[in-house]
Parts: structure tokens; sequence; C-alpha cells
């Protein structure tokens, strides 16, 4: 990660909202993420645990913290470890954080090596009654390999099996789902690098370029800009590959005539930004193209006006899905008597928009959050409706992220151009006439 100061007051504000969510007498266990192999010897890049990094800023490797909010001495309450530097170590693999440095970064004051780890926790487990697991949960998503966490849980579990221990994960839905002021001006930062970065990409689409020359130059953009690079794989597909929701090949070329979509966003400080654009490779929308993008670009305006206080994720999906079934009937993908003959358990625009209108977004692209929530200020997310025709070798999506305010919401993405005709202002290449 790229070195961006960032105020210790974030981690302690979050660490002192965590404390009230507790059962009394609760230790809360932290570890970093696995360093994962790649190949041989190679290590991929290493990214945090998003909820260490949350209540500690830590972006270090083999770190763990412990959070014991009424332990009887003051001392003992927040508790970080850390890998202890040597000259030989740092020769290899860079410098390591002093003790100084992380209690700099976190605002934690108790900072100790590693070594110390096993016997700190044998004393902490005596002080608990019931420990935090911070144990994965996603609702998509299942890893095959036992995460760190997890592989822990199991062997605290063996050690002190009378204990109570509860899942951290609710409580970090709960607490993430609502940002700071300083998590926004983090969010807004890898916003305004991801405009920048598709601004740059405007001047170079051109047919017979391959999509993983866009995908180069967002990188390069990404972290000449200061960023860590890509929040997620990018999505740079052309023609037919659009289709495909989560295409990350990206080694087609783009010809002319079709339509290019991008998705795509910067990571700044390990928080994210999430968009969408997709624009004529020649530089011109022919007039199918044009009437597609439009339907797609009301819906997302239609959906963007939704989200405020009180709407819920739920409730904003369900009415973007009615708003497309007369988008799609205008556009000829089906009758209006198909569309009342439907089976309401398999419903037609499913056939050309099948994923949702809107996630949370945060430290991590997919934040974790409930969709059933009601929107609150402070809450980020994305607005990204789209239309997939693969008949007409066609898809199109368009997503900006989204702040909620007291009376509605700011689009954190508003200046990234996304009407037709300012999009082919600013595409460089043109087809000759």
């Amino acid at each position: 990660m790229k070195t961006i100061d960032i105020t210790c007051q974030l981690f302690e504000n979050n660490r002192l909202n965590l404390y009230p969510l507790l059962i009394s007498h609760s230790l809360v266990v932290l570890h970093s993420n696995d360093e994962m192999t790649r190949t041989a010897d190679q290590l991929f890049p290493f990214r945090q645990n998003s909820d260490l990094f949350y209540f500690s800023g830590i972006n270090q490797e083999k770190t763990i913290l412990l959070l014991a909010p009424d332990h009887p001495d003051k001392q003992m309450r927040e508790i970080l470890f850390i890998s202890k530097a040597d000259k030989a170590t740092e020769i290899w693999t860079g410098h390591k954080l002093t003790v100084e440095e992380a209690r700099s970064i976190s605002g934690i004051n108790n900072i100790r090596f590693l070594e110390d780890y096993e016997s700190t926790l044998a004393g902490m487990m005596f002080y608990a009654h019931h420990v935090y697991l911070n144990i994965p949960e996603h609702q998509k998503f299942i890893q095959e390999l036992p995460a760190r966490e997890l592989r822990f849980a199991i062997e605290l579990r063996n050690k002190f099996p009378v204990h109570s221990y509860q899942r951290l994960a609710p409580v970090m839905r709960n607490l993430r789902m609502v940002k700071s002021q300083c998590e926004i001006e983090l969010i807004q930062k890898a916003c305004g690098i991801t405009r920048d970065s598709f601004l740059r990409v405007l001047g170079i689409v051109r047919p017979g370029i391959m999509e993983y020359e866009i995908e180069a130059e967002l990188t390069y953009d990404f972290i000449h800009k200061g960023g860590n690079g890509h929040a997620f794989y990018p999505i740079v597909a052309s023609g037919v590959n659009a289709c495909t929701l989560h295409y990350v090949n990206n080694d087609k070329e783009c010809k002319d005539g079709e339509l290019l979509l991008l998705d795509f966003g910067a990571d700044y400080a390990n928080y994210a930004a999430d968009c969408s654009r997709t624009i004529p490779v020649n530089g011109k929308f022919n007039e199918r193209q044009r009437e597609l993008y439009e339907s797609v670009l009301d819906v997302f305006k239609f959906a963007r006006s939704l989200m405020k206080p009180g709407a819920t994720i739920n409730e904003v999906h369900e009415k973007v899905c009615k708003e497309f079934e007369k988008e799609h009937v205008s556009l000829g993908l089906y009758t209006r008597e198909e569309l009342n003959a439907q089976d309401s358990k398999s419903p037609l625009y499913q056939q050309y928009y099948m994923h949702g209108t809107s996630h949370f977004l945060g430290l991590d692209v997919h934040d974790p959050g409930d969709k059933a929530a009601e929107f609150r200020p402070g809450m980020v997310l994305t607005c990204e409706p789209g239309i997939y025709v693969e008949k007409e070798r066609t898809g199109i999506r368009i997503e900006n992220d989204i702040l909620i305010t007291d009376d509605g919401n700011v689009d954190l993405m508003e200046d990234i151009p996304m009407e037709a005709e300012e999009l082919e202002k600013l595409m460089v290449w043109k087809p000759k006439r």
C-alpha cells in the first residue's frame, strides 16, 4: 500500500463505536490476512484484512489485534501485536513497523511483538467470558481454503471449549454500513482517481485497440495518481463480452461498430471506487446503441432518485426492475402481452437485467451490509442498472457511487461523463464520414 497519512483518530473512533455493541466481559480477536503463495517462493501482493485495518490502520502482515474494552487493567483493553523487525529480514523484504510507528498509526498504546502473543492471549482468555471471532461471512461466496480466522477459531475452541463464542461479522455489518467523514473523503479520493483514469481512456479508445491495452492505461493511471491499483479485477469488455457480467479476460480486440463496457475503480488507502461506463469503440453510438444506452441512463437517473433515507437496496431494486419492464417493452425486447403472461418465478426482465441495482461500498468493493437495512446518512452505495442483449452483441452498464445524505443523496461520481453527447465529444478518435 502507498504511504498515505490517515489520522489515527479514524481508527480510535472505530474502536470506540464497537465497544457499546459488545457483551460485557468480551474479548475481540482479529488477525491479518494470510500471505498467499503465487508460485514457488513468490507471494501474491498482500492485502490487509479489512476489519483489522478498520480498527487499527495497520497494513502489515502477521498482525493481531486484541480488544477487551472493560478489562480491569486499562493497559490490557487494546493490544496490537506486530512482527519484530530484524536487519536480516529487512534486507530481503524491506522495513517493518517499529513500536512507535505502529502506535502512531493505530492510536493503540500497548504494542507488543508476536513472541508475546500466546502468553498474553491465555491471560486475556482467563478474564473473558465471551470471545468474538472474526470468521469471514459472505452471502454469495464460500472460501475453499480455510482462512486464518477460521483456523484460529477451531484451535481456540479446542483449547478453551467452555467459553461463549460470538460472531463478529453481524457487528461489523452494522458498523461499516455508515461511513465517517474521513472515510467518505478517502472514497471520494478514489473516485477522483477513477475519473481521471476514465478521461485518459477516452483519449485512446479506437477500433483495433486491445482490451488489455485499455486495462494497462487504467493500471498506470491508478498507480501514477497515488492509488494502490485496482480495487477489483477490472472488466474491459467489448462487444458480446459485455454480456458476461464478470468478464475479466480482457484479451480481445475492440472492433469498429461495437460498444465497450468498462467496470473499474481505483483503490486509495484501501478504500474502493466502483464505476461502470459504456462507450462506442469508434466514438459514435449508432441509432440502436444510442436507444439502448439512453434507456439505461434513464433508469440510472430513476434509480438514483430513489436512493434516500428510509429506502432499502431491496426496495430500490424492485422498483428498478419494474421500470426496466416498461423500457424493455419500449425497446422491443418483449411485448406487453408477453409481459402480462410471464411466469412470476422467471420474470422476463431477468433475460436482459440479471444482477442487482446496488451494493454497499467502502474498504471492500462489496462492503458488508444488509440489503433490507434502511438507508441512513453516511452510507455509500453503488447505483448500477444495465441491459444485456446477447443477440445484439451488446451489454451496457452505467454505475456511480452514491452517498446518502440527510435529505437525499450526493453522487460522488457526478463529474465522470455519462451523457452520450459528452462521451462522443470527449473521445479523440473519430470515424471517417
